[in-house]
């Protein structure tokens, strides 16, 4: 189970996490985790290309090194690169020297001091440690696109109808996501700039 659209009283009890983007502006943020890979990635910068959108890409460490040409494409084009741990670990389920110690391993790879925690499962005594080091980053609207038995169109729904100025979207840059995401992505993409919004990457213009 997962709740595509966070509830507020979850966000206002986590202060220490940045759930969405607190303005009026036209802006959203498209957020893709677990990649970069070379079957995906290269085409989700493409489609971002096509409506002049930035992103922010929580990318795997151990991704991030296999693939760092796309990590330096993705930075030339204007994108940004947070970390997603080393091996996609669930904080819920790892120790907190474990989790602390891939997290690191994750930053000698890259480090932007951006952090998105896999499964959004991070624990108290993890989120002070690193929080000390990096900026996490959460969402408030969940594509679903990871989510086999929801359909491309439901995921995109996801979005259109609980996005607004300043959400945090998450999307996934992965084999498993990559049919929900390609459709929801552009239908995303196209609604919203019908509507005047801009898509920006989570750059100190926003968060400091």
């Amino acid at each position: 189970m997962y709740s595509v659209k966070i509830p507020g009283l979850v966000s206002a009890i986590s202060k220490k996490l940045i759930w969405r983007i607190n303005t009026a502006q036209k802006v959203l943020f498209l957020t893709f985790d677990d990649g970069p890979i070379p079957d995906v990635t290269p085409k989700v910068l493409g489609i971002l290309k096509d409506y002049n959108a930035k992103a922010t890409f929580f990318g795997v460490g151990e991704n991030m090194m296999r693939n760092s040409g796309l990590v330096e494409r993705a930075l030339t084009e204007g994108h940004v690169f947070g970390t997603h741990t080393y091996n996609h670990l669930n904080g819920w389920k790892t120790s907190h020297f474990s989790y602390l110690k891939n997290y690191l391993k994750a930053e000698q790879v890259f480090s932007s001091g951006l952090f998105r925690p896999p499964y959004g499962r991070i624990t108290p005594r993890q989120i002070k440690s690193i929080h000390k080091r990096s900026k996490i980053v959460m969402w408030d609207v969940l594509s679903g696109d990871f989510d086999r038995n929801s359909s491309p169109e439901q995921c995109a729904g996801n979005v259109i109808e609980n996005a607004k100025p300043g959400s945090i979207i998450v999307f996934h840059d992965s084999l498993k996501a990559e049919k929900n995401m390609f459709y929801a992505l552009r239908k995303t993409l196209e609604h919203f700039s019908n509507k005047g919004y801009r898509f920006e990457a989570l750059t100190d213009k926003w968060i400091n």
